[in-house]
């Protein structure tokens, strides 16, 4: 049975870290701002629209794609990891963030999610691991983890986060904060 929490979308609205981040960029600078439920439709019109604004803002198509790339492992994160929670009137609710911008030639992305307090250790233990290795230990890990055949419910085995690490080269800056007893709110932030 999910737990109840309503207002969902309103403890997302107020995170400091999410308003901090959005705060940083220019109405111009800020290519996607999205706060509310997450599903398979609502993704795809978020890639969409996404790749629509980074082919008219990013002239080097390389990086392009590579941010797009990341994109596409951070929304189906969201997707798939967003654990469901009651909002009060007998229906599930996987609300989530997710905000794109660009500072000069940097795009700084940012996603969050509830997630229950049972997953947090493990998931923090894993993102602690990508982090301290470097590129040759990134893929040393995508092959091991590749290798061992132990995947997730998702199909993924936690590749995703190993995935966007090597994409991006730069380390993923993550905060754990609690939303009640049962759930945790978790936010990823990844500089590409």
């Amino acid at each position: 049975m999910p737990y109840i929490c309503s207002n969902l979308l309103e403890i997302l609205l107020e995170s400091k870290i999410i308003s901090d981040f959005v705060g940083q960029f220019t109405d111009a600078k800020l290519l996607m701002n999205f706060h509310g439920e997450v599903n398979e439709e609502r993704i795809g019109s978020i890639l969409g629209e996404v790749e629509q604004k980074l082919e008219n803002t990013e002239e080097d198509f390389k990086k392009q794609r590579k941010v797009y790339n990341i994109l596409v492992e951070g929304l189906q994160n969201l997707y798939h990891h967003t654990d469901a929670m009651s909002n009060g009137n007998d229906t599930e609710s996987r609300t989530a963030a997710f905000v794109l911008g660009r500072k000069e030639s940097e795009y700084s992305i940012l996603t969050a999610n509830f997630i229950e307090t049972e997953n947090i250790a493990p998931l923090r233990a894993k993102l602690d691991k990508i982090n301290s290795l470097d590129k040759d230990g990134l893929r040393e890990y995508y092959k091991e983890v590749l290798d061992n055949g132990q995947y997730s419910v998702h199909g993924g085995g936690g590749l995703g986060m190993i995935d966007i690490a090597r994409k991006s080269g730069n380390k993923l800056e993550y905060n754990f904060s609690d939303v009640n007893d049962h759930f945790g709110l978790y936010i990823l932030k990844i500089k590409v």
